[in-house]
Order: structure tokens, then C-alpha cells, then sequence
């Protein structure tokens, strides 16, 4: 009991890390979206919305998100199943959204927050999820780690600049486009959790390990 103890004391630590480790790239990621969006100011229309939702917002915050695992988990030992991608990549993206919230409070108001809290958070969550499984990938693939890391960046910023460019578009059309694809986001989140949860080696049957070329695109 006092192992289990210990080690859930350490697990948590270790969460707290991840969170913590969201918090810290707020301020580098303000910063570069201060750069990035300079080159907006000559822009208009479905242009500026489409390089601030995919350049400055998606680039930057998916990046360093993606920065963050790598530098902090990536060779970390207690990174041993694929699933502790997911989660270590949902408490970076939570820690990031939980601060990026609360500065739209402040300059936008307690009705902001609230907005965002509802739409813009639960999306980092699903962000982090489908980073976190390529992340989990990548590692216990190794033949295939290049390629399992370039979809643990690429996905989660398609799907985040998506995501934005359907909301900031402001039109009628995009938001009707939006709803089946952000719950397309979601079902595919929950079955990359599931997969992995499966594939868990906590789980007693060996049959249930990913393996490459499943079928899935992994």
C-alpha cells in the first residue's frame, strides 16, 4: 500500500509537470503570435482568417505544445505505453488553454471566459489527445518514429486551424460546416483514446496491442 502510495505521489507530480509545462509556454507563444501577426495588418477577408487561424494561431500554439512534450516526456522512463502520451499531451494543452482562458477574461470579460471555457478548452483537450497518440506512436513504433512525430505536429495543427478558420469566418455556411466536423474531431479523439486504452500493458491480453499497420491510420 505504501508503494501504491508512492507511486501515485509521483504519478500526480508528474501530471502537475505536464501542466505546469503548458503554463510556461504561454508567454514564448504570446510573443510569437505578436510577430506572426504583423503581416496580417495587410491583409483582409477569408486571407486574414485563414493565415491568423492557421499560421498564427494553429503554427504557434501547436508547436509549442508539440516543443514541449518532446523537450520535457518525450525520453522520460515513466513514458512507457501509449496512453501516457495522450494524457501527458491533454495536461500540457489544458495547462495552456486554462491561462490562454484567463487572459481572454481580462481582456475580454467574465462572458469570454465562459464562451471559451465551454468551446476553446475542451478543443485543446482533443488537440492534445490526437498529438499525445501519434506521440505514443512514434515511441513504441521505432521504425516508423519520423513519421508517427510529423502526424503528432501535423493533425493537431490541421485540426486546430480548422477549427478556427470555420469559427473566425464568421459566416453562416462555415458554422454549418463546423458542427459535423468538430464532432468528427471528437468520435475520432474518443477512438484514439480507446485504441490506446486497449493497447494498454495494464490490460491482461497481449491481443490487444497496436500494432503497425493495423489498419488504423495510425
Amino acid at each position: 500500500m505504501i508503494k501504491g502510495y508512492i507511486k501515485d505521489f509521483y504519478y500526480n507530480n508528474f501530471l502537475l509537470k505536464a501542466l505546469l509545462s503548458g503554463v510556461l509556454i504561454v508567454l514564448p507563444v504570446v510573443l510569437i503570435e505578436k510577430l506572426l501577426s504583423i503581416p496580417s495588418k495587410s491583409m483582409e477577408g477569408m486571407s486574414f482568417v485563414a493565415y491568423t487561424a492557421f499560421i498564427v494561431a494553429a503554427l504557434t500554439e501547436e508547436g509549442m505544445k508539440f516543443v514541449a512534450f518532446y523537450f520535457f516526456f518525450w525520453k522520460n522512463k515513466n513514458f512507457n505505453e501509449i496512453f501516457d502520451g495522450i494524457v501527458y499531451a491533454v495536461y500540457i494543452a489544458l495547462g495552456f488553454a486554462g491561462i490562454e482562458n484567463l487572459l481572454y477574461v481580462f481582456t475580454g470579460g467574465y462572458s469570454v471566459g465562459l464562451i471559451r471555457s465551454l468551446t476553446a478548452v475542451p478543443a485543446h483537450a482533443l488537440f492534445g489527445i490526437v498529438m499525445g497518440y501519434y506521440f505514443g506512436m512514434a515511441k513504441f513504433n521505432p521504425g516508423r518514429s519520423t513519421f508517427y512525430l510529423i502526424l503528432a505536429f501535423l493533425l493537431p495543427f490541421t485540426f486546430h486551424g480548422l477549427y478556427d478558420f470555420l469559427l473566425m469566418g464568421n459566416s453562416p455556411v462555415l458554422i454549418v460546416i463546423f458542427i459535423p466536423v468538430f464532432i468528427y474531431f471528437w468520435i475520432t479523439g474518443f477512438k484514439k483514446m480507446s485504441i490506446a486504452s486497449d493497447a494498454s500493458s495494464f490490460r491482461d491480453s497481449s491481443d490487444d496491442k497496436i500494432k503497425p499497420g493495423s489498419g488504423f491510420i495510425q
